[in-house]
């Protein structure tokens, strides 16, 4: 079975910059977007920014200028550099990927930003 697996997430202090990562354990054929959720204490699941197989990609308002989404097709890995980092950023940040039979979660990984 396929897992998503994530790296980067931490402890920073706000302004400070975060890389996230994330790859199946296996190849996945067919995937059309690649993702980043947030979930918040007490909040509900947030989309944080998507791209599309073709490149295109969408950000939360609260987001935009801030961090930037990219993929390797090549790899099937989705990357999220986040900058100017902010105390309510802080959340489990998780992958999703689409593919065209199936949809996948990784595990999530927390940020947290000091202020």
């Amino acid at each position: 079975q396929v897992q998503l697996v994530e790296s980067g997430g931490g402890l920073v202090q706000a302004g400070g910059s975060l890389r996230l990562s994330c790859a199946p354990t296996r190849s996945i054929a067919s995937i059309n977007v690649m993702g980043w959720y947030r979930q918040a204490p007490g909040k509900q699941r947030e989309l944080v920014a998507r791209i599309t197989s073709g490149g295109t990609t969408n950000y939360a308002d609260s987001v935009k200028g801030r961090f930037t989404i990219s993929r390797d097709n090549t790899k099937n890995t989705v990357y999220l550099q986040m900058n100017s980092l902010k105390p309510e950023d802080t959340a489990v940040y998780y992958c999703n990927i689409v593919a065209f039979i199936r949809e996948y979660w990784g595990q999530g990984t927390q940020i947290t930003v000091s202020s």
